[in-house]
């Protein structure tokens, strides 16, 4: 079997997986709410809407992942770039996320001195909710993300930072590839399919920045653990030269 089939057959055996398991407990307990209506209980009923609405999310998500992934690798994938402001997309990113993981706690800094980027909004929305929510979704319950963006040298700097279980330097450069899963308890625990760094590196790439993390022990257990995405600051002649060849 070459590489190709191999990765193709990898690819079909973790999208049915991912598939199926959110599908499964959709349909189980759609079934036990209908068998079981007059039986159960309004605390009982709205627990188990929740987790179909949860369940539905989480398949909204792959399929949204893969449609990314899909248009990653297709020519058509044109990128409109303006001059856009990070702070307020951050702070919008950061509503949305800690509606869905309310136990946790988000920490912004921003330098008075933030310069705008050149970029496609759309993509640099996504590749920051990818890391805000990769982060409040490993991170311990009750935890905080520290979000700071900065202007360094000709880039504007963004580091998501969270505590988690250490990540090895020989797998950094691993948990950005496809269907990536760093094997440790947290990860086992924790629902997703791989997509979610890998289309962050590649968007992110796209738009000439770099994308990075560095995992810091410091305790025995747990690590502060820090993305960072530099993004350059394009001067007018830059710009207009990247519009022309849009």
């Amino acid at each position: 079997m070459d590489n190709m089939e191999q990765n193709y057959e990898d690819f079909i055996s973790t999208v049915s997986h991912e598939l199926r398991t959110p599908l499964t407990s959709i349909r189980g307990f759609s079934q036990t709410m209908l068998s079981s209506w007059e039986k159960l209980d309004d605390e009982s009923k709205k627990k188990f809407i929740k987790i179909i609405e949860q369940q539905s999310n989480r398949l909204i998500n792959l399929i949204e992942n893969m449609l990314a992934v899909t248009k990653l690798q297709s020519a058509n994938n044109t990128l409109i770039y303006n001059e856009i402001d990070v702070k307020p997309i951050i702070e919008q990113i950061v509503i949305i996320v800690k509606n869905q993981y309310q136990d946790q706690k988000f920490e912004l800094n921003f330098s008075s001195n933030l310069s705008k980027i050149f970029a496609d909004k759309d993509k640099f929305q996504q590749i920051m909710t990818n890391l805000i929510e990769n982060s409040a979704k490993y991170s311990p319950d009750g935890s905080t993300t520290k979000i700071k963006a900065f202007s360094i040298g000709e880039n504007v700097n963004i580091e998501v930072t969270n505590l988690g279980i250490n990540i090895e330097p020989k797998d950094y450069d691993k948990i950005f590839t496809k269907f990536a899963r760093i094997d440790n308890p947290l990860t086992r625990k924790v629902q997703g399919s791989g997509l979610g760094l890998y289309i962050t590196k590649n968007l992110v790439e796209k738009m000439g920045g770099k994308v990075s993390v560095k995992s810091v022990p410091i305790n025995e257990t747990e690590s502060e653990i820090t993305f960072t995405v530099e993004m350059p600051i394009r001067s007018i002649e830059e710009q207009a030269r990247i519009k022309c060849n849009q």
